[in-house]
């Protein structure tokens, strides 16, 4: 069972910058994506940023522009760093980890980290 252990969530002021980490157990090896998704109470999770092993980034409408996914090439870690945050990116952060083969909206999931953006 592969671990996703997420930090960097809080209260930030709209447009301020928060930066999400989301270390993976194990290694590269197997890995298809990581990335992260966004829940509120009103909304079904819905997709943020996806970062292959090849590298190819996969964003939201929303944050386009704004928020950029990375990854450490050494361990299963990503980066979300989020700049310009709005009101609206107010919700639960999740990290996904998916290994070849395994579809979409599924794989494995962190704990969640909240995001908070209020005056």
């Amino acid at each position: 069972q592969v671990q996703l252990v997420e930090s960097g969530g809080g209260l930030v002021q709209p447009g301020g910058s928060l930066r999400l980490s989301c270390a993976a157990s194990g290694s590269w090896v197997g890995v298809y994506l990581m990335g992260w998704y966004r829940q509120t109470p009103e909304n079904q999770r819905e997709l943020v940023a996806t970062i292959t092993s090849a590298n190819t980034t996969n964003y939201a409408d929303s944050v386009k522009g704004r928020f950029t996914i990375s990854r450490d090439y050494a361990k299963p870690t990503v980066y979300l760093q989020m700049n310009s945050l709005k009101p609206e990116d107010t919700a639960v952060y999740y990290c996904n980890q998916r290994q070849w083969g395994v579809a979409a909206g599924r794989g494995d999931w962190g704990q969640g980290s909240q995001v908070t953006v209020s005056s």
